[in-house]
């Protein structure tokens, strides 16, 4: 397929309908408020949630100073055919200055030299086809009649101009496509664009079965050892007070919210993004029916909570949690958070919850199954290639062991 379309000046570039050949057109918004929402709502069809305009304008009015967004409008003569979602995060280098320890990189003492010289103004950016604050495959979505290989020569080339558009070829940066099951095909069109794919920290998905109809029948499907443990995490839930928080106790428990999150946070591996105090506040108000913030109390005392989605396809999405470190070891908060996850999602009548990612072992032990998630990277200039087994490393997967605690 022959495409065309080559990067414009920046009063141009949010110019309606730019041509990519005779048939496909785009455009771009800097708004989720400009979004016609009719054409962006024909190619989605409510498919997902984190695609939805209240959701995206959400992101854009709460999110760290740091993102930026771009949102583009694929057409096919003029009917939408595709949406487009990116961020476009800034952050400092002073990222990388726990890796020069570890990383096995043949060019290091060059590495070391420039995270040393700028790692307080230095800066990298990094274009995003997806969502930074969450793990799945929320970046693109093409009309099913479009076949598959000219749908991602479409998004490489938007995404080719996109980063030429924003001027980050005289940045240290790069352009990353996230978050997909499966990896994208055919393989030769990303390889002969750039591409780099890898593998980043799975998401564990717990599957409910139709004969579990209790928290008790899903622990009694476990083996002899891990019920015994699931039993005694489970016992120390008794001293703790749980309760789905509405709207105004959301509102009313943001700093202590942010606080447990900030724990969790300041702990991660990869910090690329941090998230407002009034992220949950905000995000309760516009989903109240969907989205839920449930909180742990200790002695009356805000100890932990959860944050999750309860989605269409009959499934549980868990967000951000948070909680008291401190208080951890004695209650064992995070196991508990986990089976309360499971507990709410039977009730609703789940067929599945998605834990997301990280700490893969200890949510294998509540019977997760892990579902490897691959990444597309491209280097956008010389410099930034320095920067790629690096950053990689970082989004990489830390060893762990799969536990299977059922019979």
């Amino acid at each position: 397929m022959s495409i065309f379309c080559k990067p414009i000046s920046s009063k141009k570039r949010f110019l309606p309908f730019r041509k990519l050949n005779e048939i496909y057109s785009f455009s771009i918004f800097e708004k989720a408020s400009s979004i016609p929402a009719s054409d962006w709502e024909c190619v989605l069809q409510n498919k997902t949630l984190f695609l939805d305009i209240p959701f995206l304008t959400l992101l854009e009015q709460c999110t760290h100073v740091k993102l930026n967004f771009r949102y583009i409008l694929v057409y096919y003569k003029t009917k939408p055919c595709g949406i487009i979602y990116i961020q476009i995060a800034k952050f400092n280098l002073d990222l990388f200055s726990n890796q020069i320890d570890t990383l096995k990189f043949n060019k290091l003492n060059i590495f070391k030299k420039i995270v040393g010289s700028n790692k307080k103004d230095g800066h990298l950016m990094l274009i995003t086809c997806g969502n930074n604050i969450l793990s799945g495959d929320y970046g693109f979505l093409f009309d099913e009649k479009i076949n598959q290989k000219i749908a991602n020569e479409l998004l490489l080339k938007i995404m080719d101009l996109i980063s030429k558009e924003e001027k980050l070829t005289g940045t240290i940066s790069a352009t990353l496509i996230k978050d997909f099951v499966k990896p994208l095909e055919p393989k030769k069109l990303f390889e002969s664009k750039n591409y780099f794919e890898f593998l980043v920290e799975p998401r564990l998905i717990i599957q409910i079965q139709s004969n579990i109809k209790t928290l008790d029948d899903y622990v009694d499907s476990f083996s002899k050892k891990y019920r015994k443990r699931a039993k005694t995490v489970l016992n120390l839930f008794l001293d703790l007070e749980s309760r789905i928080l509405n709207t105004e106790e959301v509102k009313k428990y943001e700093i202590e919210l942010y606080d447990l999150y900030s724990q969790v946070f300041d702990r991660a591996k990869f910090k690329l993004l941090k998230l407002p105090q009034n992220y949950f506040s905000d995000l309760k108000a516009t989903y109240p029916e969907t989205f839920f913030v449930k909180a742990f109390f200790y002695n009356k005392q805000l100890v932990a909570f959860v944050s999750s989605f309860l989605m269409p396809m009959a499934s549980i999405e868990a967000h951000y949690i948070g909680f008291n470190y401190e208080l951890n070891t004695k209650l064992d908060l995070y196991q508990n958070i986990l089976y309360s996850l499971i507990n709410d999602a039977i009730i609703n009548k789940c067929t599945s919850v998605n834990l997301g990612r990280s700490a893969a072992e200890i949510k294998s032990t509540v019977g997760a199954i892990p579902e490897n998630l691959y990444c597309f990277i491209k280097p956008q200039n010389t410099i930034s290639k320095l920067f790629l087994n690096p950053f990689i490393d970082l989004l990489r997967p830390s060893p762990w062991i799969p536990r299977n605690p059922f019979k």
